[in-house]
């Protein structure tokens, strides 16, 4: 007897360890499957729920801009070379100093040229006294000749005549040389044709210069500054409006750099090229701005923009707003708690809104934020605190916790 009570109590003690263990793995697994069916529900009804950012369609005119890059050109740039040969004695002036037309420049030794024009001055005063004493020969024997018949031969009178016409046209020479080392005295100094900028002395003195004119090496280079035009190029397909344009008004360019009272420069455009360029299918156009206080300097880049038209009572949307599909660019429009997919036409965009039209009216609300996670006709969930029109929710006033 005492055996069989011993050999039980074992046994007992092994069905409650089995039954504690199967309880806990029951908790287990029953747990298990909770979390794991309770965290897979809410993600499924939160991910039905996009997440969106939204902005209201608005009735406005919009214009019709374009950009460009565009060069600073002088307008008039002047290669000053010398027209003489000579030693250059110095220049008169500093580099990148300002000279007006008709200033000293450069001065070359003038001696070698004096001396030629007083060697041309001497020929010239030689002939003269001997075409004044051919005229009196010929006036002689002309006189001769009338009065006393037979005194002198016709021969005579003639070579008479011949010489003073002869000596006539040397001393006509020899004025023509007196000019010419007088305008070659004269180009010795070197002075300014324009007003204008100066740059850079390429030829310092103490230098020989050959006078081989605008084929020689420049002295120094002028730039007129004010004005100055700014050149740019649009593209071909902008010719029929950049033509309307210009019939019913003026095309206006304005600059990206602001002048001393802090404004953007603007001017009208004054040129339109004549020719569109095979290359790269653009046309150039050009603005004369006064640049009176030098903030444009020629070579200088400058972003351009030009209205070419004005979009009235165009519907204009953030750019975001607009998505591409194969069928066409569309919008996705807030409805209640849901999106509508609403195809549209892009009638302009200039980097930050766009002009459409489309069956979308003003003051509605489109996605500009969030459409990856948009679904035609699914319900979205507006971010920020905005409402579905894309008012913002007044803040409710913090009065404490209620417990």
């Amino acid at each position: 007897m005492s055996n069989s009570i011993a050999g039980s109590v074992p046994g007992r003690s092994r069905g409650k360890v089995w039954s504690v263990g199967g309880l806990l793995l029951a908790a287990v697994l029953g747990g298990y499957w909770y979390f794991n069916h309770a965290s897979t529900g809410n993600t499924g009804r939160v991910n039905n729920v996009a997440p969106v950012r939204i902005a209201k369609v608005e009735k406005r005119d919009m214009a019709v801009i374009d950009r460009s890059l565009g060069t600073v050109l002088a307008n008039t740039l002047v290669q000053v070379s010398a027209r003489v040969q000579g030693t250059l004695e110095k220049a008169t002036f500093k580099e990148g100093q300002f000279v007006h037309k008709g200033d000293l420049l450069f001065q070359i030794d003038p001696r070698p040229f004096q001396v030629a024009l007083a060697q041309a001055q001497a020929a010239y005063q030689r002939d003269q006294a001997q075409l004044e004493n051919a005229l009196r020969d010929k006036q002689r024997f002309t006189e001769l000749n009338q009065k006393m018949q037979g005194s002198t031969s016709a021969q005579q009178r003639d070579t008479s005549s011949s010489n003073a016409a002869a000596l006539a046209a040397t001393v006509a020479g020899d004025k023509a040389a007196v000019d010419l080392a007088e305008l070659n005295l004269g180009y010795t100094q070197i002075r300014s044709p324009i007003d204008g900028k100066t740059g850079a002395v390429l030829i310092q003195p103490g230098n020989m210069i050959n006078g081989t004119g605008a084929n020689g090496a420049p002295l120094v280079t002028i730039a007129e500054v004010h004005p100055v035009k700014v050149s740019f190029t649009l593209s071909q397909a902008e010719l029929p409006r950049i033509q309307a344009r210009q019939r019913n008004g003026q095309i206006l360019a304005v600059l990206d750099v602001q002048d001393a009272t802090g404004h953007n420069l603007a001017a009208p455009v004054d040129f339109i090229g004549n020719i569109v360029s095979s290359q790269s299918g653009t046309i150039e156009l050009r603005a004369t701005f006064p640049n009176e206080d030098l903030s444009l300097v020629p070579g200088q880049l400058a972003n351009a923009t030009v209205q070419l038209e004005t979009i009235h009572d165009a519907l204009v949307i953030p750019r975001e707003g607009v998505n591409d599909s194969p069928s066409g660019p569309f919008v996705f429009m807030v409805e209640g708690e849901k999106a509508k997919q609403v195809p549209v036409n892009v009638l302009f965009d200039d980097g930050t809104s766009v002009a459409i039209s489309g069956m979308v009216a003003p003051g509605a609300s489109v996605i500009i934020e969030g459409q990856l996670r948009v679904v035609p006709d699914g319900k979205v969930r507006i971010l920020d605190g905005q409402t579905p029109n894309g008012d913002e929710q007044p803040k409710r006033e913090n009065k404490g916790n209620i417990k």
